[in-house]
C-alpha cells in the first residue's frame, strides 16, 4: 500500500464518526424524513434496511455530506458539516468511499483508469505509484491484472461491483458506503461481495454504511441494523426508525414490520394494502 495516498486520519474521539441530529428532508411537498437520529461508531458496519422508498439512500447521501437536511444537523466527528469551509467539505469528503448502486463505472474508461480516477483527481502521485495502487485494489478484490484493460461492457455485473468496490477503496477511505452492493448478483457472487465488505473491514478497520434488501448480507455482515418505515405509513406523533439492534433480534421482533421485513412475509403488508 502506499501510504501518500492515505486520507487525512479521523481524530480519536468518543463522538460518533458520522451523526444525524433530528434530521428531516422535504423536496418540495414531498416529505421523505421526518426527525431522524441515526449514529455510525467507529469501527461498525451499520446497515440500514426498509422498503423502497423509506429514505435509506437519502439517509446515506446525509451521512456522506451529498445532501443538506430541510431540518436537523449532521455531523462528523462531533462537528457540525454546516460549520466547515469549502475547503474543509473537499478534504474531509476524501474519507470516504463510496460503491454505488449498479457500480456506476465509466463506461468510456477501461477499469484501469476507472480506479485511478479518483488518484488522478486528488493526488499529486506519478504514474507508476497510481499503477501500483490500481493494481493493488484489484488484488485486494480478487480481480487479475488482465481485467484493468477491459472496458465495463465487458464485464459481468459481479466484476463491475468488484471494480467499483476497488475505486471506492482506492483512496484508502476511512469509511466506505455501500448502495445495495449484492443488488442484481446470483447468491455465489453475493456471497462474494459480502465476504469482501467483511474482509475490508477487518483488515483496513474502516467504517461502513450497508443500505441493502438483501437479508443474507444483514446477517452476514451488520454490527447493527437500522430499519426506516416510509413517512407516509407512520402514524401521528410515531417514530420514522422502528427498529435499531441486532440482526439476529431483527428476527425475533415483536413488531410486526420488521418480523414481516426481514423474514419476507408478505401477509401484514397485503393486508394492510386491502385495507386502505
Amino acid at each position: 500500500m502506499n501510504s501518500s495516498v492515505k486520507s487525512p486520519t479521523l481524530p480519536a474521539t468518543a463522538a460518533p464518526v458520522l451523526e444525524l441530529r433530528g434530521v428531516s428532508v422535504e423536496f418540495g411537498s414531498q416529505k421523505v424524513l421526518q426527525d431522524i437520529s441515526v449514529n455510525v461508531h467507529r469501527g461498525e458496519t451499520l446497515v440500514l434496511i426498509g422498503e423502497s422508498g423509506c429514505g435509506k439512500s437519502v439517509t446515506t447521501k446525509l451521512l456522506a455530506g451529498l445532501l443538506e437536511p430541510t431540518r436537523g444537523e449532521v455531523r462528523w466527528d462531533g462537528r457540525p458539516v454546516r460549520s466547515r469551509s469549502a475547503r474543509e467539505m473537499h478534504r474531509d469528503r476524501l474519507r470516504f468511499g463510496y460503491l454505488f448502486q449498479g457500480a456506476a463505472l465509466f463506461d468510456s474508461m477501461n477499469v484501469f483508469e476507472n480506479v485511478a480516477f479518483g488518484l488522478r483527481e486528488n493526488t499529486t502521485l506519478k504514474d507508476s505509484q497510481i499503477r501500483d495502487v490500481v493494481m493493488e485494489r484489484l488484488r485486494e478484490v480478487g480481480l487479475a491484472e488482465a481485467v484493468a484493460e477491459k472496458r465495463p461492457s465487458d464485464l459481468s455485473g459481479g466484476m463491475k461491483k468488484r471494480v467499483g468496490l476497488a475505486r471506492a477503496l482506492a483512496m484508502s477511505p476511512d469509511v466506505v458506503f455501500y448502495d445495495e452492493p449484492t443488488t442484481g448478483l446470483d447468491p455465489v457472487m453475493s456471497d462474494v461481495i459480502n465476504e469482501l465488505i467483511l474482509q475490508t473491514q477487518l483488515n483496513r478497520k474502516v467504517t461502513s454504511v450497508v443500505v441493502t434488501h438483501d437479508m443474507n448480507t444483514v446477517r452476514r455482515v451488520a454490527d447493527r441494523v437500522v430499519m426506516l418505515y416510509p413517512l407516509s405509513r407512520v402514524a401521528p406523533g410515531q417514530p420514522q426508525v422502528i427498529y435499531e439492534g441486532t440482526a439476529e433480534l431483527a428476527f425475533e421482533s415483536e413488531d410486526v414490520r420488521v418480523s414481516s421485513f426481514v423474514r419476507g412475509e408478505a401477509g401484514a403488508r397485503l393486508k394492510e394494502m386491502y385495507a386502505a
